[in-house]
């Protein structure tokens, strides 16, 4: 193999492990099967044209061309002229996966479903990096500039995962680079020819000189040493112990400590939790409150022209020096003190869900503080999952008529200022909160002039499928007549935003809600119950929640007086024993039908926490079918057996038959004295040497099954006679076995067959006698399991094994000798 060719293949390899990072930003691996396609191609028509010694610029461009119909191939959804060949519509349809990936790149956390878009923007982006691997390490031979392109995919899961990613990331992009490096300089060391020690010694072109040796230790060495430094270093990381705690379900992280941006994506985290097939449970909280709020554990407090996003956490307090709320002693608002166990199960963040007004936090260490600004408890370097903790908190509850008496802000407020603030004023949603809150007195009415303006009366749907819109802006979209559909996330990000349109500070905060899967008064919540409500800030009130998102589409939705459900504008609930909506009934008021379950009829958080299943209805035929299934694995030996005798009669009663001239002789006197009128014509000779082994072959057959060993040296004749005296056979049996033994020898050995005989009644006669002389046992034996089928298929899966074992061990031999692991470590002979 030259050289080109050798470090071509090398090029494919490195680039595949240096893709393996993507694992941790898709769910499934389908994402790979497309990639190895894509590389696999381009490989073959690389490693094609340099065998055949092509112009150095023809195998890229071959690569190109590989690169672009394995696309098409794979992505066209018909677009394409002949299935591979790209067309305008191709190029079309290829610009729509693009924009469609941005969309849920956008929209989505992760990991992240198989979408179309997505799949293609693997393939392309991989295919893309192997080129210009391929470029710098063959063509170029500047093998250190390939890693660039390496580099460039391993920040794709650096940049998309909000917390740390896995050390093996690191491990499979570096171990990628050096394989390439090692390759690239073995092969320069090639070009001078043999090499040999001072005593002149032959050395294998792989086995390194002590400094090539001294330098892949190193190399290795500083790979190790830069995964574990961090890991066992704690205020780098979480620590070593805790990377390597148990359990699944880590999603992407939402955590961030001091001295960070802060612009993390929350509502990437609670759209790619929601937008899961499965449901897994993420936290269980113990409540004495009898109609509990939403568990919070963040907000989002900046606006930008891509949404809102959270600041930095840096006004931490001490958890043990917390001071309680002030409490206002107003007519219309009371306070009721309350205490919560509260066990996080699949939460990986490095915030606590805790409820509004918390006083106390028990079971966490000095690790944990609390930001007075956002209402958070967050960590620098410890994550929340696996942790057993303690609340006690303050549940304040208003009337409308209180938050009336809310004094208007003052333009100096500095709460005021800092969540006004937008990016920029966009006419339309400046012209609509001005128009719903034009001739209001004071602030609440003003807020629920915008709040009740998300009322299904408006046109405004829930749905996990939002739609998209031409004006540039998706928030304009989503308030746009004719686009209001979405969830969570599209109400309270619009709902903040006209309400800081109309100079009042608001901002979007996340949680779970209470959930509808309660067992006493412990209430399990899901990733399904993850939930985004707004904010508004009172005068002397502080932040009270407004969720206008329709409260018969959440599981575990809690209207409040001050904030009823839009169905319902008198503000009453139809509410069960603890307050919530029950589910399926639909709303009073406004004529909406009844709510449907945007997860499905599965949805635990609806049913209670036990999914309806069909497996009481299912499970007979599950049981059938597995009894069906043990039956034919039962009988299949039984009916290959009957298939192999059936098969084999049926030739022996077609060779029975014979020239009319020639009449039936004895058996004996046709072995003994052979006479000319026992030849038939030279065509049907060789059926009868066929009928005579077939029958031959019964014998033995029929011989193993009844335990009558057989003896592959001896020749027929010796066979039967054997048979004859072992098995005790009668007269009849014994005559059969000598027909058959003189049919076989003729057929051997004998220029001429017996072709005037009929086997198959000395066959039967032989497999009658056989039966009655052995056991019952033995008899079910030979029907049930016949160990001469038994025996050949041993036989041929022991054949097939060996030779597979056998051919695996010369390709790995090959692979072994083409890519040779010792280019990394080697030891000297």
């Amino acid at each position: 193999m030259t050289q080109r060719r050798h470090i071509s293949l090398v090029a494919a390899g490195a680039t595949m492990l240096a893709a393996l990072p993507l694992s941790s930003v898709f769910e499934k691996w389908t994402w790979l099967v497309g990639a190895l396609l894509v590389v696999g191609a381009m490989t073959a028509a690389a490693v094609g044209l340099r065998s055949v010694r092509a112009p150095i610029w023809l195998p890229t461009l071959g690569m190109i061309v590989v690169y672009i119909l394995v696309l098409t191939w794979l992505f066209s959804d018909g677009h394409a002229l002949l299935g591979i060949i790209p067309s305008p519509d191709t190029i079309a349809h290829f610009n729509q996966l693009l924009a469609d990936a941005g969309v849920t790149i956008r929209d989505s956390g992760v990991p992240i479903d198989d979408e179309d878009g997505l799949l293609f923007l693997a393939g392309l982006g991989i295919g893309a990096v192997y080129l210009a691997v391929d470029l710098a390490a063959v063509v170029a031979r500047r093998p250190a500039i390939a890693g660039i392109p390496m580099v460039a995919v391993y920040l794709v899961p650096v940049g998309t995962h909000t917390s740390s990613v896995s050390f093996l990331a690191f491990i499979c992009t570096a171990a990628a680079f050096l394989w390439l490096l090692a390759t690239d300089n073995v092969d320069r060391v090639r070009r001078f020819g043999r090499r040999f020690t001072g005593d002149g010694r032959d050395i294998d072109v792989w086995e390194p000189s002590p400094l090539a040796a001294a330098g892949r230790r190193l190399a290795v060495i500083g790979v190790i040493v830069a995964v574990i430094l961090p890991l066992a270093i704690p205020g780098m990381t979480t620590g070593l112990l805790d990377r390597f705690g148990t359990g699944v379900g880590d999603g992407p992280g939402i955590g961030d400590g001091p001295g960070r941006s802060g612009n993390v994506n929350m509502f990437s985290f609670l759209s790619g939790s929601l937008v899961r097939e499965n449901s897994y449970e993420m936290a269980k909280v113990t409540t004495n409150d009898p109609n509990p709020f939403y568990l919070r554990f963040g907000v989002a407090e900046d606006l930008t022209r891509d949404g809102f996003v959270n600041r930095s956490w840096g006004q931490q307090t001490q958890l043990g020096s917390l001071q309680p709320p002030p409490q206002l002693n107003t007519n219309g608002v009371s306070y009721r003190a309350n205490a919560a166990n509260i066990e996080i199960l699949q939460f990986n963040e490095r915030v606590l869900p805790i409820y509004e007004q918390v006083t106390r936090v028990n079971g966490v260490d000095n690790t944990w503080g609390f930001d007075r600004r956002s209402g958070v408890v967050y960590s620098a370097r410890n994550s929340a999952k696996g942790r057993k903790y303690t609340i006690n908190y303050v549940r304040p509850e208003y009337t409308p008529d209180a938050l009336r008496t809310a004094r208007p802000l003052t333009d100096s407020d500095q709460i005021r200022n800092q969540n006004i603030r937008m990016p920029q004023q966009i006419p339309q949603i400046m012209e609509l909160a001005q128009t719903l809150t034009a001739g209001k007195t004071n602030q609440y009415d003003r807020v629920r002039a915008i709040y009740d303006f998300f009322a299904p009366s408006n046109g405004f749907r829930y749905d996990l499928n939002t739609k998209t819109g031409n004006s540039g802006s998706a928030m304009v979209d989503f308030i746009k007549e004719g686009n209001r559909q979405g969830y969570c996330e599209q109400y309270a990000a619009a709902m903040a935003w006209l309400l800081r349109a109309a100079e009042i500070p608001a901002r979007v905060a996340f949680g779970f809600t209470k959930g509808n899967n309660r067992n006493g008064n412990t209430y399990t919540l899901t990733n399904f119950n993850l939930h985004a409500w707004t904010e508004v800030y009172f005068d002397q009130f502080g932040w009270v929640p407004f969720d206008a998102t329709p409260a018969g589409s959440v599981s575990g939705s809690v209207p409040s007086a001050w904030a009823p459900d839009p169905n319902q504008p008198t503000g009453s609930t139809d509410e069960g024993e603890s307050g919530d909506l029950v589910p399926g009934q639909a709303p009073t008021g406004g004529g909406s039908v009844a709510p449907t379950n945007p997860f499905g009829p599965n949805d635990p958080g609806v049913t209670g926490g036990t999914a309806v299943s069909e497996e009481s209805a299912t499970w007979p035929w599950y049981l059938l079918g597995g009894v069906v299934l043990v039956l034919l694995l039962l009988v299949t030996p039984a009916l290959r057996r009957a298939a192999v005798r059936r098969r084999r009669l049926s030739g022996v009663r077609s060779g029975a038959a014979t020239d009319p001239a020639v009449g039936a002789a004895d058996p004996a006197d046709i072995a003994l004295d052979p006479t000319p009128a026992t030849v038939a014509t030279a065509a049907g000779l060789g059926q009868a040497r066929r009928d005579a082994h077939a029958a031959w072959d019964e014998l033995l057959d029929t011989m193993v099954d009844y335990h009558v060993d057989i003896d592959p040296a001896e020749t027929p004749r010796l066979t039967g006679e054997r048979l004859i005296s072992e098995a005790h056979l009668p007269e009849v049996a014994a005559g059969g076995v000598q027909v058959l033994s003189r049919a076989e020898e003729r057929a051997r050995y004998a220029r001429s067959p017996l072709t005037d005989v009929d086997l198959g009644t000395p066959l039967r006669d032989v497999r009658i006698a056989l039966r009655e002389g052995v056991s019952l046992r033995t008899r079910l034996l030979a029907t049930l399991m016949p160990p001469s089928v038994l025996a050949r298929w041993r036989t041929r899966t022991s054949t097939r094994y060996a030779a597979f074992v056998t051919g695996v061990g010369r390709r790995r031999d090959t692979v072994v000798r083409t890519i040779s692991p010792r280019r990394l470590l080697t030891r000297r002979g």
